[in-house]
């Protein structure tokens, strides 16, 4: 798949995952050897939430990020822009079920009121939107004043033999896996997109140039994914 595979139409990516969306979160686990679920629990634990806080975590797909909040008390909107992921949510987890109800929306167009929420969330899902500028304001947007956001996303490892081991793999070991895989096209976007993905100091300035304050990140994994965090000022 080449680089120009990047430029995709949303209601492209949408089909895409509405393609996976039965075995989405079978393949992550099996992609990340388990290491997914360690970051979302870190993801959750990191965004702090309080009993009675509304979280808005976007790109939830069937809302197993989503479940993490849950624990702490949280009323969690589980956004997502595949109709075909929130289908597979809904009948997993249930619409409204202990607090958890799922919407469908835009990144770039959030179905939300201003300052809904005390904290919005996006785990690997930041970089399919269309214009991760406009993502990024349009969530302060519908964050309140003091509100965090948390970037969950795949990242580049600052120790060098890690960063070549990991391209490595997404080079040549994910298009094997197409190779053999149902929905190859989903595996070269994956590769591609993770490769040209902003690294952690370039996030952050993202997040600072879209209005948020405090940004810093932290590792997980070696830098194989980092979590940003700010703060809506």
């Amino acid at each position: 798949m080449t680089r120009a595979s990047l430029d995709k139409q949303p209601a492209d990516v949408a089909a895409m995952f509405d393609r996976t969306a039965e075995r989405y979160d079978l393949l992550n686990d099996l992609l990340s050897g388990g290491q997914d679920r360690i970051w979302r629990k870190a993801v959750a634990k990191a965004v702090d939430a309080r009993p009675g806080e509304r979280v808005l975590d976007l790109a939830a797909g069937t809302g197993t990020s989503s479940e993490s909040f849950m624990t702490y008390g949280t009323r969690v909107i589980a956004c997502d822009f595949s109709q075909g992921m929130l289908k597979v949510g809904v009948q997993r987890r249930g619409q409204g079920k202990d607090g958890l109800t799922f919407v469908a929306g835009d990144a770039l167009r959030l179905p939300f009121q201003d300052g809904s929420f005390d904290a919005v969330t996006i785990s690997f899902g930041l970089r399919n939107v269309a214009d991760v500028d406009q993502a990024l304001r349009e969530m302060r947007r519908v964050t309140r004043p003091g509100g965090r956001i948390l970037v969950c996303e795949f990242s580049t490892p600052p120790n060098p033999v890690v960063r070549f081991g990991y391209r490595q793999h997404l080079t040549h070991g994910l298009p094997l896996i197409a190779k053999v895989s149902s929905n190859p096209e989903s595996y070269g976007y994956l590769g591609e997109s993770i490769l040209a993905w902003p690294d952690q100091p370039a996030l952050a300035a993202m997040l600072r140039e879209a209005g948020w304050t405090s940004a810093k990140w932290r590792n997980l994994s070696f830098g194989v994914a980092a979590m940003h965090k700010a703060v809506n000022p």
